[in-house]
C-alpha cells in the first residue's frame, strides 16, 4: 500500500504542465479494448537509439490510428525524464481539411505484479488536419516505470495499451422557441346552405404565427357525434416534423350578431394531433337558432406560443 501511496504521488506530479488536458487516472483488470503493444527488452531502445515508437495501424470506428511511445520521454513536449504516450490518426488515412474526430482517449500500462491496468484518460479532445495527434507528454515519471517494484517493467518487458472512444454526432436535436408577446390572429369562414351539407368541409388556409392553418367542420358531427353535434377542428397544415404549441377559440356567428364561442386549452400540435377542437361544439338542435338564411360564419382566433422544430 505504501508504493502505492508514493506512486499516486508521483503520477500527481507528473500531471504538471497537463493541468489544461483534465488528466485522470484509476486501475482496471480489464484489458485495453483497441490496442495492446507488448515491449521486450524495454532497456535496448536507448541502447539502440530507439527514442520514439510508432505502432502499426489500428482501426476503430471509422478512422485508423497509431499508438506513439517515448520510452525516455518527449522532450520536445517537457516530458523529460518520463514515459510519453500519444495517438495519432495514421498518415495512411489522413483527415481532410475540414473533418475533424471529437474522441475521449485512455492510455495503460500493464501492472503485472498486481494483475491490472494503470489507465490515464484525458477529457475529449478534438483531432483535424491540423492537429491529428493528441498524448500525455508525461504519462509516467521514467524512475517509477522502470522500478521493478511498481510492476509496470518486468523483466525488461513491459505492456501498454490505448482505447479510444469516438464521439459521434448523431445529427438528432431540436430547438423550442417560445413567442414573448404572441399575437392573436383571426380568420373567417362563410358556411353556405348548412341543411344540405352531409360531408366534412374545410375552410381555406390562413396563416398564424408563421405556420399554415385551416379549421375543419363536420356539419353533421365526427364519428363520436354522429347526428347529435356539429365538430369543428383547428388544424395545422405542412408543418413537416415542427411542433407547434397553441391556443385558440372558435365562435359560430349567427343571426342578429347571434355568438356561440369555445375556447381550447393550450395544445401542441405535433406528428398524429396536429387537428385539436371541440368535438360537441354545438348540439345540432340548437344549430337552427343560428341560422341566417341557411348561413353562418366560423370565426378562429389562434395564439401561437411556441414551435419547436429539427436542428440543421
Amino acid at each position: 500500500m505504501a508504493k502505492r501511496k508514493r506512486e499516486a504521488t508521483d503520477l500527481n506530479a507528473a500531471e504538471v504542465g497537463d493541468e489544461d488536458d483534465e488528466i485522470t487516472t484509476a486501475t482496471r483488470e480489464i484489458s485495453p479494448a483497441h490496442y495492446v503493444f507488448k515491449i521486450e527488452s524495454f532497456s535496448l531502445l536507448s541502447e539502440n537509439d530507439i527514442t520514439m515508437y510508432e505502432t502499426n495501424d489500428f482501426k476503430v470506428g471509422d478512422q485508423t490510428w497509431r499508438l506513439i511511445i517515448y520510452p525516455n520521454g518527449d522532450k520536445s513536449n517537457e516530458g523529460e525524464d518520463h514515459v510519453s504516450l500519444y495517438l495519432t490518426v495514421s498518415e495512411a488515412n489522413p483527415l481532410k481539411v475540414d473533418g475533424e474526430i471529437n474522441a475521449t482517449v485512455r492510455f495503460f500500462v500493464f501492472d503485472q505484479i498486481r494483475d491490472e491496468y494503470l489507465l490515464r484518460e484525458g477529457k475529449n479532445r478534438r483531432f483535424h488536419a491540423m492537429k491529428p495527434k493528441w498524448g500525455i507528454p508525461r504519462f509516467m515519471p521514467l524512475k517509477t516505470f522502470i522500478n521493478p517494484s511498481n510492476g509496470y517493467l518486468v523483466d525488461d518487458t513491459c505492456v501498454f495499451g490505448v482505447e479510444v472512444y469516438v464521439i459521434k454526432s448523431l445529427g438528432l436535436g431540436e430547438c423550442l422557441t417560445l413567442e414573448a408577446c404572441p399575437q392573436p390572429v383571426s380568420h373567417k369562414w362563410k358556411i353556405s346552405n348548412f341543411s344540405t351539407l352531409g360531408n366534412d368541409r374545410y375552410s381555406g388556409i390562413f396563416t398564424a404565427g408563421d405556420h399554415n392553418w385551416r379549421l375543419q367542420l363536420c356539419p353533421r358531427g365526427d364519428q363520436h357525434n354522429i347526428y347529435k353535434n356539429i365538430s369543428v377542428f383547428l388544424c395545422l397544415v405542412d408543418s413537416g416534423d415542427q411542433k407547434v404549441k397553441a391556443t385558440y377559440t372558435i365562435r359560430l356567428k349567427g343571426r342578429a350578431g347571434k355568438t356561440h364561442q369555445m375556447t381550447g386549452g393550450f395544445y401542441w400540435f405535433s406528428g398524429p394531433n396536429k387537428k385539436w377542437g371541440m368535438p360537441s361544439f354545438l348540439p345540432l338542435t340548437t344549430v337552427q337558432e343560428y341560422l341566417a338564411g341557411d348561413e353562418f360564419v366560423l370565426e378562429a382566433e389562434v395564439q401561437v406560443l411556441g414551435t419547436v422544430r429539427k436542428l440543421p
